[in-house]
């Protein structure tokens, strides 16, 4: 009888029976586990702080403008000069080794005293592989200064700092930036093309239409295959963090509660993905229009949401759009979790973005979605 029938029992049954099907897929395995694999074990071979400027400064609010030193300092083609909104802003670049360091140039308060000028600067050890090398060109920068304006006589400027000047910080590697990066894209190709082919081809083979030849429910087929989908990928998000963790020192502030946390972040982003993949397969009138429907889906944000390197290196007109994506918020709350010690708590701004992308998937999905 159809009242004794169990629609959870049968639910897994069709769980059962597709996860098995995506580990015979090459494609789920290639996009999900080795293409983002790659990509880490590449970047984690490299090793060393995340990509930016060599020299990249920021001047502090009380520096002195008004002298030599500062002109040849800005105008170095090897020199960039960053200005902050907020002094947070500022202070989380130098913890993650964004930024060489803050400059301080101030005048000898000696009248006529010699060196006329002293140039302070302070940093983290993020930025350990570049401050010297930005010290070592002050020091030249002063050196042609000051032959410049007082020809062999003593310095016009000297550099003033102390160990102190040097703040210990939790070390910022390429991994701690790159893998995140690849989580959310393993996560986007699975939701989105992953749901996509696999809906299309249970609706043209009409295994869907046979489901309905059964006494299971519309939706119990939907969550079992979907079911089938999270669990996949679930275990690939363990996968990558652990070696990412493990292999190459991928930074879980707080351990197991972080590891915890990324992987409901994970979860929340699969399923905001997977509304986009159901879009795909009620749209597809064949097998070939899938993959440019879900490029276009997923190619904008693997390029512009910060997979590689922050989005700050684009135009300031491009920044606003890729600040709109969802992928670019599931980066950002990966990255402060991993890193920089939030919890969940912290990132109700990215989480509450994704809902509203979820929602918006979803009842698109709903209006388009097709069972034959």
């Amino acid at each position: 009888m159809p009242s004794q029938y169990n629609q959870i029992r049968a639910m897994l049954a069709i769980t059962k029976g597709s996860f098995k099907a995506i580990f015979r897929s090459p494609s789920a395995v290639v996009f999900s586990f080795a293409f983002p694999l790659i990509f880490i074990l590449v970047f984690g071979f490299i090793g060393g702080d995340n990509s930016g400027p060599v020299y990249k400064i920021a001047f502090d609010n009380g520096n002195d403008s008004a002298n030599a030193l500062y002109d040849s300092l800005t105008t170095s083609k090897n020199v960039q000069v960053v200005k902050y909104a907020s002094d947070k802003d500022l202070e989380n670049d130098l913890v993650k080794g964004r930024l060489t360091g803050v400059v301080k140039i101030v005048k000898n308060p000696a009248p006529g005293a010699l060196p006329a000028f002293f140039l302070k600067f302070r940093s983290t050890t993020a930025s350990a592989d570049k401050f010297p090398q930005f010290l070592s060109l002050s020091d030249n920068i002063i050196n042609k200064v000051s032959n410049a304006k007082l020809g062999k006589q003593p310095t016009y400027a000297a550099i003033a700092m102390s160990s102190s000047d040097i703040k210990e910080v939790r070390e910022y590697k390429t991994i701690d930036f790159i893998l995140p990066g690849q989580l959310g894209f393993s996560l986007l190709s699975a939701g989105v093309f992953g749901v996509a082919f696999l809906f299309f081809n249970l609706r043209q083979t009409l295994v869907l239409k046979r489901f309905f030849a059964t006494p299971i429910s519309r939706k119990y087929i939907v969550l079992g295959e979907a079911l089938s989908r999270v669990l996949f990928q679930l275990i690939t998000s363990v996968t990558i963090l652990l070696i990412g963790h493990f292999v190459f020192g991928f930074t879980l502030v707080h351990g197991a509660l972080t590891f915890f946390e990324l992987l409901v972040l994970s979860f929340i982003g699969l399923m905001v993905f997977m509304g986009f993949g159901f879009i795909i397969s009620g749209l597809a009138k064949n097998e070939s229009s899938i993959p440019p429907l879900a490029n276009l889906i997923t190619l904008p944000q693997f390029l512009l949401s910060g997979t590689f390197f922050t989005i700050d290196v684009f135009p300031t007109w491009l920044q606003p759009i890729c600040r709109v994506l969802p992928l670019t918020h599931l980066n950002d709350a990966m990255r402060k979790i991993a890193f920089e010690g939030a919890h969940l708590t912290d990132c109700g701004k990215q989480i509450g973005i994704l809902f509203l992308w979820g929602i918006f998937a979803y009842a698109v999905a709903i209006k388009v979605f097709k069972w034959e």
